[in-house]
């Protein structure tokens, strides 16, 4: 069996969403300064490193990250190199093969990122390009960039097209190592109550 770890290391230095809180850990207890275990508390954003977006992340009426389907975060996916220029249109969808395709992760990366260095000129979906998506009744749709939006998107338009056509958001997988094609996807958040995201442990598997 073929195993791949497409998650991002979350460590110190590792990149945010400008504005985002940075991630940092805390010792609260160290075997070297006598006492009985290591113990660690962190503060960090939801969205950092390889994660997934809630419905509440942009709409006050969706389900919270606790609440997520496992059939979104768990099942056949496929890799697809995109070789485009700023976005994925609609257009570039229609030229894929799409038989049997439950979730699609979108490789546009050719190398990987520094983690410390956020690139705001990443590969985003348009908003046609969401709606293709949602209207193929996809369960999730992932990017090794870091968000499905632009950059300086306000409106998160796919986003919430993606939202509204019941597609579960994956963003900041790590795809440069992956040959494209078919393979079982696992990436859970974690069962957090009132959250708009979660860090997840994705893999995939064939």
């Amino acid at each position: 069996m073929e195993i791949y770890d497409i998650s991002q290391t979350i460590q110190e230095g590792i990149a945010v969403w400008p504005g985002d809180q940075e991630f940092r850990r805390v010792w609260n207890m160290r075997l070297d300064r006598g006492h009985s275990c290591n113990l660690s508390s962190v503060t960090m954003s939801l969205h950092t490193g390889t994660h997934l977006d809630a419905p509440y992340h942009y709409d006050d009426r969706g389900p919270d990250i606790g609440g997520m389907p496992f059939k979104k975060c768990i099942g056949p996916a496929r890799v697809v190199t995109m070789k485009v220029g700023q976005s994925i249109s609609a257009q570039d969808l229609a030229s894929l093969d799409w038989k049997g395709v439950e979730r699609i992760l979108f490789k546009t990366m050719l190398t990987e990122p520094v983690q410390s260095a956020f690139d705001s000129q990443f590969i985003f979906l348009t908003e046609d390009a969401a709606r293709f998506l949602g209207e193929r009744g996809l369960l999730l749709a992932g990017t090794d960039a870091p968000s499905v939006d632009a950059f300086n998107s306000r409106t998160l338009t796919a986003h919430r097209t993606l939202l509204h056509c019941g597609v579960a958001i994956l963003e900041g997988v790590r795809l440069a190592r992956v040959p494209d094609g078919d393979y079982e996807l696992i990436c859970l958040p974690l069962k957090l109550a009132g959250a708009d995201g979660s860090p997840v442990r994705a893999i995939l598997r064939r």
